[in-house]
């Protein structure tokens, strides 16, 4: 379809389908947005393509509002679209539909099985569509949420082995904090990481906690990707300003876990910063109305993970926490 005001050309595609046992079709669609006067191929009319991806975990629902607010300012002001913008809703929909965070029934990650294979499983061709249909983008968001347990300040990871190409685009993107972490086996299966060793850039955000949306988050990252549209040479309007992300570069992150069952209670404030030894939670016991355990930071720095589910059990992750101890 096309908005006839500013000539916007708005378009549905399918990326991937198949036929379902139960006479259903499961669809994975994205929304391209296409300026006036070109045809809507980037390659054709030497336009920039940027992707935003969301929905690979259907109990991730912060990007779905991160999705709606950058299409409706697309929507608002189509004269200063300069390239093409591609939105995919639910890259999972049956997880999305589900809540679930991974494909239902299968107890399959969806970001396990990247780059994909259309010779195999229905699922794996999926994700191989999916691919293809983003490879050669100049720049791929891959937004997440954290899970039902933790709560997340936005921001970026990226992984050490493409550090150098990507760090220019995340510290551009509105978000608190830009987390350069190791590079590990268990990545090589992710979206982010499949796309990167095909040559196309692609920024892993993370936002929030599980089965929520905080409004606040997603407004402050449509701000960040509108300026990385900006930067891309996709978008010729006005900006809001963004904001300087700290990086986790050469710092080290410190885990705070239970070491007792029990009912954890925040007592530090998320998305703050905290001092070595200060008290983030205890841990309690309902029955018995004692403390069982007081955790407390062991370093000087952000709180920028922070347990949002109580129940805990020992190990459970309660909080990380970025050393920030020569700034201090």
């Amino acid at each position: 379809m096309t908005d006839s005001a500013a000539g916007l050309q708005v378009r549905k595609d399918t990326v991937s389908s198949f036929e379902m046992g139960v006479g259903e079709r499961l669809v994975v669609t994205r929304t391209r947005f296409v300026p006036a006067g070109t045809s809507g191929d980037p390659a054709a009319d030497g336009t920039q393509r940027l992707c935003l991806v969301t929905g690979i975990h259907g109990d991730e629902l912060e990007g779905q509002y991160l999705c709606y607010e950058v299409a409706r300012r697309i929507r608002e002001h189509p004269e200063h679209l300069t390239g093409v913008v591609d939105i995919y809703p639910a890259a999972n929909p049956l997880g999305v539909g589900a809540i679930s965070r991974g494909i239902p029934q299968f107890d399959l990650d969806m970001n396990r099985i990247f780059p994909g294979n259309n010779a195999a499983s229905p699922y794996e061709a999926i994700a191989a569509d999916i691919v293809a249909s983003l490879r050669g983008a100049t720049l791929v968001v891959d937004a997440h949420a954290s899970n039902i347990y933790l709560r997340e300040i936005p921001q970026i990871r990226v992984n050490e082995t493409v550090r150098d190409r990507l760090l220019p685009w995340a510290v551009a993107a509105n978000a608190d904090f830009v987390w350069v972490h190791a590079d590990a086996t268990v990545l090589r299966g992710t979206l982010a990481y499949s796309l990167n060793a095909l040559d196309t850039p692609t920024l892993v955000l993370e936002m929030g906690v599980g089965m929520r949306i905080t409004q606040a988050y997603g407004e402050q990252l449509a701000d960040g990707f509108f300026n990385l549209m900006r930067r891309a040479g996709a978008w010729d309007g006005p900006v809001a300003p963004v904001r300087t992300p700290i990086v986790s570069a050469d710092r080290q992150v410190s885990f705070l876990n239970a070491g007792t069952a029990g009912l954890f209670v925040p007592v530090a404030a998320h998305d703050h910063r905290v001092r070595k030894d200060q008290l983030v939670g205890r841990i309690l016991d309902p029955a018995s109305g004692t403390v069982l355990e007081e955790l407390k930071s062991p370093v000087d720095g952000l709180l920028f993970t922070l347990r949002e589910y109580p129940i805990v059990y020992p190990g459970s992750l309660i909080a990380r926490v970025l050393d920030l101890a020569e700034e201090a």
